[in-house]
């Protein structure tokens, strides 16, 4: 792995790591502090974005850095600070459209790839797992890379954040993300996982596990 923090600020550079098989290039854009990603097959230089928030001039920059235009855009759920710029990276990209399958019709482009907890698609020859995280939105995903040759990466929009999990709006909702999160996050994935949010700084599982039942007593 490169020196790769996931630090990065709004009108600052992208964090960019390099793993065998992906490279994955954070930037923050927008004015609620969005986090874009870029990931890109080191084989095939397919790419794949991440959400496509705001700041459609500098995901412009993102979507071709290392290689050509990404060939889909994947929108972790519905909140519109995540697809600000979705209609004109997808245009200027001519790239395919991906979203959970629950929160698809909220999206402001045509979807074509509506995505539900065990999909699998890919980036080049890089495999990626979709894990559905209800609770924050109906259709919230997760997207895994299972890297062969390290640690797994997740990217978890705004369902998992280092000391907890996403906003929501019921006790109902939060039981259900935190069971979710519990459940398909950290009673399988090791403590060794990267994960990368949507707002603000990364995380390992390892570094968060030990707070699971405070999280749960304190209901948020």
């Amino acid at each position: 792995m490169s020196e790769y923090t996931g630090k990065v600020t709004v009108g600052g550079e992208m964090d960019v790591r390099r793993l065998p098989g992906l490279t994955i290039a954070k930037l923050a854009v927008g004015p609620m502090d969005n986090n874009a990603y870029l990931l890109r097959c080191t084989q095939t230089d397919e790419g794949l974005l991440i959400d496509a928030a705001n700041e459609a001039d500098r995901l412009r920059g993102l979507i071709v850095f290392d290689g050509p235009p990404v060939s889909a855009v994947l929108t972790t759920h519905k909140h519109a600070d995540h697809w600000q710029a979705l209609d004109e990276i997808v245009d200027a990209a001519g790239a395919a459209v991906y979203a959970g399958a629950e929160d698809a019709d909220e999206l402001p482009v045509a979807v074509d790839e509506r995505l539900v907890h065990g999909d699998v698609i890919t980036v080049g020859d890089a495999t990626l797992e979709i894990i559905a995280l209800r609770g924050h939105t109906p259709g919230s995903i997760a997207v895994l890379y299972r890297d062969p040759e390290g640690v797994p990466h997740l990217f978890t929009g705004d369902s998992l954040f280092p000391g907890g999990v996403g906003r929501t709006t019921s006790p109902e909702d939060f039981a259900s993300l935190l069971d979710d999160v519990s459940a398909r996050v950290f009673d399988v994935l090791p403590d060794e996982t990267w994960f990368y949010p949507g707002h603000g700084d990364d995380s390992t599982l390892g570094e968060q596990r030990p707070h699971l039942a405070e999280w749960r007593e304190r209901g948020w």
